[in-house]
């Protein structure tokens, strides 16, 4: 069973707190989170790109000159993809860039991106965020306390906008609410804090 430190709000180490092994210390499955993160970046894409065949862009109609005795080369249409203002050959177009995983998948990469964080003792508990109005320096002054570097992930249990609020305009820092934790943000930020509602909610939903 893991052990995790647990920390207020001024930084300081207040205890520790035992997590469940099932969700915090099990086996890291990277082809899972590979396959997970993958699919979470195709499945943000809009696929709303698109260009014109010589079929679609305008003029073109008639030839531009003749077909011999002009000294230049044989040209049927101004479409032609190789005149500036033609058509793209091969270009992209809308499409569904959406991948489907499975969920047996999903949880077992979100499991093996908490357990990966515990065991690099990148994730550390806090008793609770109590911020009730916004004020950057106060989230900026618990950052550099915890040595926060500069991307880290702060998983709430709560919709707080003094909380969210307070995180915007620092760089790096990132407040997300644990309905939405995902395997991609925990990767992608060098520390993370949870929240001990937040933590007990994870157990809750994913130690089933």
């Amino acid at each position: 069973m893991p052990t995790v430190k647990v920390i207020n709000l001024n930084g300081e180490i207040i205890g520790e707190e035992n997590l469940s092994d099932s969700i915090f210390a099990a086996p890291v499955h990277v082809p899972a989170m590979h396959q997970v993160v993958v699919a979470q970046q195709a499945n943000a894409r809009q696929g709303t790109h698109s260009t014109k065949t010589r079929g679609e862009v305008r003029g073109g109609g008639r030839k531009p000159w003749r077909q011999k005795h002009t000294g230049r080369a044989r040209h049927g249409s101004r479409r032609s993809p190789i005149w500036v203002g033609g058509g793209i050959t091969h270009g992209p177009h809308p499409r569904d860039y959406h991948q489907k995983v499975n969920k047996k998948v999903r949880r077992l990469a979100l499991k093996s991106a908490l357990s990966l964080k515990v065991s690099e003792g990148s994730l550390v508990l806090l008793d609770r965020l109590d911020i009730e109005k916004p004020s950057t320096k106060s989230m900026m002054s618990f950052l550099s306390e915890i040595d926060a570097g500069n991307k880290i992930l702060i998983m709430v249990s709560e919709s707080s906008p003094a909380i969210y609020k307070s995180a915007a305009n620092i760089p790096g820092a990132m407040v997300l609410h644990v309905d939405s934790i995902n395997v991609y943000d925990i990767l992608n930020n060098r520390r993370m804090v949870l929240t001990m509602d937040a933590a007990r909610k994870i157990e809750e939903v994913y130690g089933a």
